[in-house]
């Protein structure tokens, strides 16, 4: 390819992606700089590899893949920094609603708290379907996954976020 071919193609996909892979970072790292960084890491690797790109899937879909990779991958190298996990979710409702970039109420800072307690298969499953509204069919190819696993992470999901969201209500 070549490189006005490339810095096209780049540029395309950075303006049609940037918006919705910034969420869906956003969802499972939570912090809006941190959202940034991953998403940094996630166009220079598109960059890097659009060479090899071979259109077997849509962009989006290689996209999503090499966002949701950044992200767990962040999460994961926190996680080496922090004694437990349950130091990162702790509080993860009123540090949202400190944040500048937050613009959610209570109860949009309770839901996130609760989907932030979740294990990482499991926020980024109930993210993908809950916010992205994506199929199970397209979730499979991204993840590698079965359709049914999905499900049922979906569904595992759902009721861990309603008993925690009861819990703190009761």
């Amino acid at each position: 390819m070549k490189d006005t071919e490339k810095n096209k193609l780049f540029t395309e996909l950075v303006a049609q992606y940037s918006e919705k892979l910034y969420w869906t970072i956003r969802r499972i790292v939570l912090n809006h700089d941190d959202a940034n960084d991953v998403m940094q890491n996630v166009f220079v690797k598109a960059w890097n590899n659009l060479d090899q790109f071979e259109e077997r899937s849509k962009p989006s879909t290689w996209l999503y893949r090499i966002a949701i990779n950044e992200s767990l991958d962040f999460l994961r190298r926190k996680r080496d920094f922090v004694a437990y996990d349950s130091d990162l979710t702790d509080g993860v409702g009123s540090r949202l609603v400190a944040d500048e970039y937050f613009d959610g109420d209570a109860t949009q800072a309770a839901l996130q708290a609760a989907i932030a307690k979740l294990p990482d298969v499991q926020r980024v499953v109930f993210n993908l379907r809950y916010y992205e509204e994506m199929k199970y069919s397209e979730m499979s190819s991204l993840l590698n996954t079965s359709e049914g696993s999905l499900k049922a992470s979906y569904h595992i999901a759902v009721k861990k976020i309603y008993n925690h969201l009861l819990s703190k209500n009761t």
